[in-house]
């Protein structure tokens, strides 16, 4: 008995096989209507309907439909890396991870975002990305149920519960929940600020530390105490501020246990005992 795809073949060659006269793309897919100029093109189309999977790895038996699939999976049991990085000598099993990684040297952000006009220089990134304009969260935390719009976002959500900071500093073996967190880190050993304000020039070593600077330049003030309606342009300020409502004091000097408001005025307390 013949199957979907052989039928669908057979209809589509004609009874002698061949295709149509002054037609360039005379073979159509009888699931999707997607058109191919070569018999052999749709035939292969046809495995993504079918399933087929005629190209077995000898290793693991792994099946795939093409053989160009099977080829770039052989690689990863031989360690065969064909494809070499000119600027820095990196190999890759993938021509396609090679062309990722020379996005690094150039810059190249190819997927724009049509939202917000973002560029982002692979398509993972960009898909990731448009979940936040959709509020689409598919991963939830089983311990609290928190949700995130990425996978590495949860995975290190989990973090916060485990207590893992598996990122670790060889200068001083602090370490981190996030990889993130351990290249800010690293920044206070080697005193780089790459981000600096494009009105005064002054750099910093964190994209957040610019962003409460550049508030100093707009007037920008989004944080608003409840009790007195008195604005400020950090939330560590606010939260001082709060203190002056509250009467707390949290700060204790170990030498004669007088409390204070704010970490600043404890320092220059502490001075005053000798």
């Amino acid at each position: 008995m013949a199957t979907r795809a052989e039928s669908h073949l057979k209809q589509e060659e004609g009874e002698n096989g061949r295709r149509e006269q002054g037609s360039p793309r005379a073979y159509k897919c009888g699931e999707c209507g997607k058109e191919f100029r070569y018999l052999s093109y749709l035939k292969q189309h046809m495995r993504t309907h079918t399933g087929e999977k005629p190209y077995r790895c000898e290793e693991c038996n792994k099946c795939f439909s093409f053989l160009g699939s099977l080829k770039r999976h052989e690689r990863t049991h031989s360690g065969e890396k064909s494809y070499r990085c000119e600027e820095c000598g990196r190999c890759f099993l993938q021509l396609w991870d090679l062309k990722r990684h020379v996005r690094t040297h150039t810059g190249e952000k190819p997927y724009r975002c049509k939202e917000c006009s973002k560029q982002f220089s692979e398509l993972g990134n960009l898909k990731r990305h448009l979940r936040t304009h959709a509020g689409e969260k598919p991963y939830r935390c089983e311990e609290c149920s928190g949700q995130f719009s990425e996978l590495g976002s949860l995975k290190e959500h989990v973090r916060t519960h485990t207590g893992e900071k598996p990122y670790r500093c060889e200068e001083c073996d602090r370490s981190f929940r996030t990889l993130s967190g351990l290249k800010r880190h690293k920044r206070t050993h080697t005193g780089e600020k790459p981000y600096r304000c494009e009105d005064c020039g002054r750099p910093f070593s964190t994209i957040s530390n610019l962003k409460i600077h550049m508030r100093t330049h707009t007037g920008e003030k989004h944080y608003r105490c409840e009790e007195c309606s008195k604005q400020f342009s950090q939330m560590a300020n606010l939260k001082r501020h709060m203190r002056t409502h509250t009467g707390e004091k949290p700060y204790r000097c170990e030498k004669c246990s007088r409390q204070f408001s704010d970490l600043g005025n404890l320092k220059r307390h502490v001075p005053t005992h000798g």
